[in-house]
């Protein structure tokens, strides 16, 4: 349950994800802590929030400790994407790692319910699929996308420590592709790669031959997915997949694109990068019976709202 008038601090709540859960909060009636370095996050995104009577913004990086008043925390700071993640390892891996600790100290003297957003990416290349919560994962631990899937590996095992030492209520979700406006350009994420790609008429590019597979979940399902899991019982920590588990190929999703948007752009292949995973879709039947999740929107429907974002975001 979920108590009234709560305080809640999102962590990386400038970001893609975390600006959509501050908005969500702000509804639902929670005085929210934004926390943000802005290394990847900006303040267009929470742009509309900032003269809100219940939301405060405060620029800080994870990795230094933070004291402040919470009742419930979601550790969402960390750069998700490969493009940012890898061009500071070694500082995705600190925020990874010491922001964990950071917050589960924070949590721990506040006695603060607290959220850990995971990732797929703990998977790796995996050789069960689709991937069920109890599949330990088949990663590269020195690996140009190391630097994350470890990190969020380490941080999942300090928030389990932390429960058992310290009885602390925690949650894990581990988080798959999602998409929807808010997007960043540049962010190198195939959905948003395709997208202004196809929109600039230039050539989409697909990694290999575009048979790797992902499966792709709407911003709103996901904030669904992150607000029930913080709102379960405590017995319930996770790790919990919140995804859409239904699967496409690259070159379907390019295809799909292009017909969405109506571009004329030509599909082109590059040489797939080191460490890719081939297949990658979420078991969520721990969703389905313990948060009574899945998701609603669908991928044609999710797309077209996303192009128009990318559509006006690129002619202003």
């Amino acid at each position: 349950m979920r108590p009234s008038g709560q305080r809640t601090l999102v962590t990386g709540g400038a970001g893609f994800l975390g600006s959509h859960l501050c908005e969500a909060l702000i509804r639902r009636g929670d005085q929210v802590l934004c926390v943000d370095n802005f290394h990847t996050g900006t303040r267009d995104t929470i742009a509309p929030l900032l003269e809100h009577p219940r939301f405060e913004l405060l620029q800080h990086d994870v990795t230094v400790p933070l004291d402040v008043e919470v009742d419930r925390i979601f550790n969402l700071a960390c750069p998700a994407s490969p493009v940012h993640y890898q061009h500071d390892p070694v500082r995705t891996t600190r925020t990874c790692v010491l922001g964990a600790m950071n917050l589960l100290a924070l949590a721990e003297r506040r006695r603060a319910r607290i959220l850990q957003a995971s990732t797929s990416e703990v998977y790796g290349d995996p050789e069960v699929h689709p991937q069920p919560e109890h599949y330990w994962g088949r990663v590269n631990p020195t690996g140009l996308r190391s630097c994350y899937n470890e990190g969020k590996r380490c941080a999942e095992t300090l928030f389990f420590d932390y429960h058992r030492q310290y009885g602390l209520e925690i949650k894990v979700v581990r988080i798959f592709n999602t998409y929807g406006p808010r997007m960043y350009v540049d962010d190198g994420r195939v959905v948003s790669n395709f997208i202004t790609q196809a929109l600039r008429g230039d050539p989409v590019t697909v990694y290999g031959d575009g048979s790797q597979t992902r499966s792709f979940c709407y911003v709103d399902d996901l904030i669904d997915g992150l607000l029930a899991a913080m709102d379960s019982p405590a017995a319930f920590t996770g790790p919990v997949n919140i995804g859409n588990p239904d699967e496409l190929s690259m070159r379907a999703l390019a295809e799909r694109v292009l017909r969405l948007s109506g571009s004329s752009s030509r599909i082109v292949h590059q040489p797939l990068p080191p460490d890719d995973p081939k297949v990658r879709r979420p078991d969520i039947a721990l969703a389905r019976k313990n948060l009574g999740w899945q998701p609603r929107v669908p991928l044609d429907e999710g797309l077209a709202k996303t192009i128009a974002y990318f559509r006006a975001l690129l002619n202003a």
